[in-house]
């Protein structure tokens, strides 16, 4: 299969992607079961409907609005950007930490379980690698009075005790994953299983924009609010678009959120963080787009972690939300067609990134985001940031959730 690198970033945009077959460029598509192709073709047709009834888009904006706290700050953090030591930079965070529930999550729960109860679904299933997703997703069952079980690894459960606690206090069963790597990509397949047997009632709320079609489009779409805000917050402060805009990277759907608005301007550079874990070198790490190949995970063609022999490689990061072997397709195609460069920061430099916020800026960020802080730290040390530079930040989630994590390796608890 040719992958086409020529894609100018003029043609990207505009309502080209994904095509009639939930492709972009080549990435995409549906690899399921022909159990599940009757089903993912009605949730396409369901949020066809959706998306062009003014009713169910008003009542997302109003609860968006109201319950959300949408839209969230952006802000200039002028003593994080002395740390860069750049003549004229100005650094501004897009605070998807001060969502309710702590998290960009909630935009795409708050739209698919909507979108699950027009359809008439009564039950929900999830799964959740950081807990932020399953929180999202417990919260918005119980305003609308849906069932929720969600799946999470054992391993995910022990680093996020306290958002397991979160689910439970609100009402969704919690089913522990105990197989393979007992982290997200167990919980995903876990979460399938239960649909497949009970597609009648129930509806798959997947977390990220990865997986079959149409997931990824309408993961986006629910996330790009993040960047329709970020554009029109960062011309009222600056008066033109930023230089810079990054994004942590692990499924993709804070990326994506982020980045599709800014996709069409050229003069915006769009740079994905991932996971480099212990160092991409040591192959410890959950570098997916740095450091993977094409090929399909979880009902997608997409870039993923495999061995020689194809098999889906075990990952490592300190951020449970990025321990994830696969990516959604459009952030492969932005890769391929150059539109978003992609780097890796190590768990080092994400807890520089979560100490450096927090002591100069008083924000704990979560340990996902704190990447793409660190990155940009590191950036700096090495002279890549111009003098002069407005750069958007997107702060994901927020730290609460890591506290125990961080606190251990930072020898501060």
């Amino acid at each position: 299969m040719r992958i086409d690198h020529d894609v100018p970033a003029s043609e990207y945009l505009h309502g080209m992607f994904p095509d009639e077959h939930g492709r972009f460029g080549v990435f995409g598509g549906r690899f399921v079961p022909e159990g599940l192709m009757a089903a993912l073709l009605d949730l396409e047709q369901s949020y066809r409907l959706a998306h062009a009834d003014p009713g169910f888009l008003g009542e997302l904006r109003e609860l968006l609005r109201d319950r959300v706290g949408r839209p969230t700050l952006l802000h200039q953090v002028r003593r994080f950007a002395e740390l860069l030591r750049v003549p004229g930079v100005r650094v501004y965070l897009k605070r998807e930490d001060m969502a309710y529930t702590g998290a960009h999550k909630i935009n795409n729960a708050l739209g698919q379980a909507l979108l699950a109860r027009r359809m008439g679904k009564k039950r929900i299933v999830a799964e959740t690698g950081a807990g932020q997703h399953g929180v999202a997703v417990a919260t918005v069952c119980a305003m609308l009075d849906l069932t929720c079980v969600v799946y999470m690894g054992t391993d995910d459960m022990r680093r996020q005790e306290t958002n397991v606690m979160r689910m439970r206090l609100l009402g969704a069963e919690v089913r522990a994953v105990d197989i393979g790597s007992r982290r997200l990509k167990d919980a995903i397949s876990e979460s399938v299983r239960d649909w497949v047997a009970n597609l009648d009632t129930t509806h798959y709320l997947f977390g990220t924009a990865a997986g079959p079609a149409p997931y990824p489009r309408i993961v986006r779409d629910f996330q790009t609010v993040i960047g329709a805000e970020t554009r029109s917050q960062i011309l009222r402060s600056e008066g033109r678009l930023p230089d810079y805009v990054l994004a942590c990277v692990g499924g993709g759907s804070n990326a994506i959120g982020v980045f599709r608005p800014f996709a069409d301007d050229p003069q915006v550079r769009l740079i994905g963080v991932e996971a480099a874990g212990r160092g991409v070198e040591t192959g410890d790490h959950a570098a997916t787009l740095c450091m993977g190949s094409p090929g399909e995970i979880d009902g997608s063609y997409s870039y993923l972690l495999q061995d020689e022999d194809g098999q889906i490689a075990r990952t490592h990061s300190i951020a449970a939300g990025l321990d994830y072997p696969g990516v959604g397709p459009e952030l492969s195609h932005m890769k391929d067609s150059g539109r978003v460069v992609y780097r890796a920061a190590t768990d080092a430099v994400a807890l520089r990134g979560m100490q450096a916020l927090s002591h100069t800026e008083g924000i704990l960020a979560a340990l996902e985001s704190a990447h793409a802080v660190g990155h940009l730290l590191d950036m700096a040390d090495r002279g890549e940031v111009p003098a002069d530079s407005v750069i958007v930040l997107c702060l994901s989630g927020r730290g609460d959730k890591d506290l125990a994590v961080a606190a251990e390796l930072l020898g501060l608890s």
